[in-house]
């Protein structure tokens, strides 16, 4: 599976989230799994999509078929777009799936590892953060996915925030600690996400 993280600074906000609804149009494409996103909860107008597609084939066809149609409802409402593709490597907790509904929180972070570690840390994900994560009340579902030049995807759904804080507050520097995590990475970056259910498609 394929996951693309798009973030992107709104400067309209009512005609980006018109714009939003417009990429229900992606329920027919082939290959197409799921995409849902919201609001950044620490950085004001920042929004962050996710989209899921069955491989990379079916996403690069959809992007030069018909990708410009659907974005263009969103034109000019947003500035400072970036987005980045990540290959499914691994779920967080098991079965996990592009499904939005039972989730009121989504937790992102981009790891850039040293080339030399990245072994290391994909190792430690499995065996420390996974079943960490997995046994945390609150958290849902989640994934493991990476890009070219040792970056690496962590994504994970939450019911809530009180769950989420719990887990972060109790566990996170033990953890890290455990895993040498700051031996591996380079460079950490991440968001919390409100998520909005009218962007779910």
């Amino acid at each position: 599976m394929l996951v693309k993280w798009i973030r992107c600074t709104v400067v309209d906000r009512r005609g980006f989230e018109r714009g939003q609804r417009k990429w229900a149009g992606l329920l027919g494409e082939p290959g197409f799994r799921g995409q849902g996103g919201g609001w950044s909860r620490a950085r004001p107008g920042v929004a962050h999509v996710f989209a899921f597609w069955e491989s990379r084939a079916f996403y690069d066809s959809f992007m030069a078929r018909s990708h410009d149609r659907l974005a263009a409802a969103q034109a000019g409402t947003f500035k400072d777009a970036q987005s980045r593709l990540f290959d499914h490597r691994f779920d967080v907790k098991t079965g996990f799936e592009p499904r939005f509904s039972d989730a009121d929180l989504l937790r992102v972070a981009l790891c850039r590892v040293h080339e030399e570690r990245a072994e290391h840390f994909t190792l430690m994900q499995e065996k420390v953060w996974n079943p960490a994560m997995a046994g945390s009340p609150g958290m849902i579902r989640g994934l493991f996915g990476e890009a070219p030049g040792s970056e690496f995807l962590v994504l994970s759904m939450w019911q809530s925030s009180a769950e989420h804080g719990k887990y972060r507050t109790e566990r996170v520097e033990r953890l890290a600690l455990r895993a040498q995590t700051e031996a591996d990475v380079a460079a950490l970056t991440g968001d919390i996400v409100e998520l909005e259910p009218t962007w779910t498609v």
